[in-house]
């Protein structure tokens, strides 16, 4: 029972990197191209459901994925929305840091409330598990190396590197180790009844 999982294409804020939590911003023509160009990742695959984030990149790139098509159509999930960077809304890693006087990691220095609260990494970890908790009851743990039907994710990079973390049982902050690209894809599975990474950061076909 694979969980396959799916970064929203590419919008002008992830192209210049600023942080893009709760600003429903769309996606650019390159990243409509980008979610057309999945669609062949699912043709053919018994799924079980598709949940994807409320935001509207990650409902556009869901819907040109073909993924509206799966048993139930999209389900939105609240938990899959992105990191709330407070303060750090809209703003780049660098602008940060240059602020600061001093290099700024998200990962390790966390956020300061703005106009919303914020979130620690702890936090979007909570709403990690919570996903991959109802990700496995709709198909089963797959722990047993069946070949089950497979549950889609749509959602956002920095929560997607946490909930990968997650999975594979380490430090929230380990999310930092994977690197995910706008629409991309990946695989999270099972080993000898062990959660294992299968795929990460696969580009759309040509």
């Amino acid at each position: 029972m694979p969980i396959l999982v799916v970064r929203h294409g590419q919008t002008a804020w992830s192209l210049s990197g600023q942080h893009t939590g709760t600003t429903d911003v769309p996606l650019t023509e390159v990243g409509e191209d980008q979610a057309r160009r999945l669609a062949p990742v699912f043709a053919g695959r018994d799924l079980a459901a598709v949940l994807v984030s409320p935001r509207q990149r990650a409902r556009r790139t869901a819907e040109l994925a073909g993924l509206a098509a799966a048993p139930g159509g999209l389900r939105v999930d609240e938990d899959l929305v992105e990191w709330d960077y407070g303060a750090y809304e809209g703003r780049t890693t660098s602008e940060i840091s240059a602020e600061l006087g001093r290099s700024f990691s998200v990962w390790h220095d966390g956020v300061v409330p703005g106009d919303t609260p914020g979130e620690t990494v702890h936090q979007v970890a909570g709403r990690a598990r919570s996903v991959l908790r109802r990700a496995e009851a709709l198909t089963g743990d797959g722990s047993d190396g069946g070949d089950g039907p497979d549950v889609v994710l749509v959602a956002h990079g920095h929560f997607l590197r946490i909930l990968l973390a997650t999975w594979l049982g380490l430090s929230p902050t380990a999310g930092a180790l994977f690197a995910l690209e706008a629409g991309t894809w990946g695989q999270l599975g099972h080993e000898h009844g062990r959660p294992v990474l299968d795929r990460w950061s696969v580009p759309p076909t040509a």
